[in-house]
C-alpha cells in the first residue's frame, strides 16, 4: 500500500495543471494549490500516508456524509419526505432543479438537500448543540478529539453564502424548511467550516466500511450512505467518478475526498485546485489511479 501510494504522490507532484481554488470562499481562496496528501486506514486500523496527509484542511461538503448520519439515526426513512436520492446532473448550488421539483431537492448532497438535512436534525435544538453533536460524532469516528471548526472559514461563508441563503428561502416558501433560514444557513456554514488532515478524515470514514468497521450507524444506513455516495457524491461529476473509479466517495469544494473501499478500507484525498464541477482535480485522478492500482471496486 505504501508503494501504491508514494506512487501516486509521484505523479501528482509532477502535474502542472492542477485546476482552480474555490474563489468564491475568500479564506479558501488563499490555500496553495500545489499540496497534495493522501491517507489509507484499513479495515483493521492499519494506516498509510503520503504528502501533505497531516495538514488541516476545510472539509466543506464531505460533512454532509456525517450530517446524514445523524439525520437517518433520527429520523429514519421520515427524512426522504423532504428530500430525495437521485443524482442531480446540474451544479452543486443549482436553483433551477429545485424550482421545477417544487422546493424538494434532488439528493443530501446538492447544497439544497444537504440545507434540508441539517434543518431537519436542527428540530427543537439550538445551532450550538448541533454543531456539539456533529462535533462528538466526528470525533468518535475519527477517535481524535483534535478536530474542531474553523471559525474564519465559518465567517467567510457566512458573508458570501447569500445563494445558500436563497436556496433556503424557496424551500421555505414551499413548505420544505422548518427554521429560519438564517438560523438552518448559520449551521450549515459552520459543519462545512469543520478542519480535518487526511489522516483524521480517513479515520473517521470507517464507520462506512461495513462490518468489519466501527459500528456508529445501523449496517443498513452503512450501504445506504454509501450507495448515495457514489451515484450523487460529486454533483454533476458522479457518474464520471462512478466510471472512472468505482468506488463509493464524497467531495467538497475545500479540495477533499472521502472515500470507501466497503469492507476494506477508508480513503482520504486532499488537493484544493478544484476541476470545472467543483470536485479535486488531482483528488479524482489519485482516486482513479488508486482505484486501477489496488483493483478495489464495488463492480468486482
Amino acid at each position: 500500500m505504501k508503494t501504491i501510494l508514494d506512487r501516486i504522490s509521484k505523479h501528482a507532484d509532477a502535474q502542472t495543471e492542477r485546476g482552480a481554488v474555490a474563489s468564491y470562499i475568500p479564506e479558501l481562496a488563499s490555500v496553495d494549490p500545489k499540496q497534495f496528501g493522501m491517507s489509507v486506514v484499513m479495515a483493521d486500523g492499519q494506516s498509510f500516508s503520503v504528502g501533505d496527509a497531516a495538514t488541516r484542511f476545510s472539509i466543506q461538503s464531505v460533512s454532509k456524509v456525517f450530517t446524514l448520519a445523524l439525520a437517518l439515526g433520527r429520523l429514519g426513512d421520515q427524512l426522504w419526505s423532504r428530500v430525495g436520492r437521485e443524482p442531480s446532473g446540474l451544479p452543486f448550488n443549482s436553483i433551477l432543479q429545485l424550482e421545477h421539483e417544487r422546493g424538494i431537492p434532488r439528493n443530501p448532497f446538492i447544497n439544497a438537500g444537504a440545507l434540508v438535512v441539517t434543518d431537519a436534525i436542527l428540530a427543537g435544538h439550538q445551532p450550538r448543540e448541533v454543531l456539539g453533536e456533529l462535533l462528538r460524532f466526528v470525533r468518535a469516528a475519527a477517535g481524535d478529539d483534535d478536530i474542531h471548526i474553523n471559525k474564519a472559514v465559518a465567517k467567510s461563508e457566512t458573508e458570501h453564502g447569500a445563494r445558500n441563503l436563497s436556496l433556503a428561502h424557496f424551500m421555505q416558501a414551499q413548505g420544505n424548511f422548518q427554521n429560519p433560514p438564517e438560523m438552518t444557513c448559520g449551521t450549515y456554514f459552520h459543519q462545512c467550516a469543520i478542519e480535518m488532515t487526511c489522516e483524521q478524515l480517513a479515520r473517521a470514514g470507517r464507520f462506512l466500511i461495513g462490518a468489519t468497521g466501527p459500528s456508529l450507524i445501523s449496517q443498513s444506513n452503512v450501504r445506504r450512505i454509501n450507495a448515495l455516495m457514489l451515484t450523487c457524491g460529486h454533483y454533476d461529476g458522479s457518474g464520471e467518478f462512478a466510471y472512472r473509479v468505482g468506488l463509493p466517495g464524497k467531495s467538497g469544494v475545500g479540495g477533499g475526498i472521502l472515500m470507501i473501499v466497503p469492507n476494506k478500507a477508508s480513503v482520504a484525498i486532499w488537493s484544493p485546485g478544484l476541476n470545472a464541477q467543483g470536485n479535486s482535480q488531482l483528488g479524482t485522478e489519485a482516486a482513479e489511479k488508486f482505484a486501477e492500482m489496488t483493483g478495489w471496486s464495488v463492480f468486482g
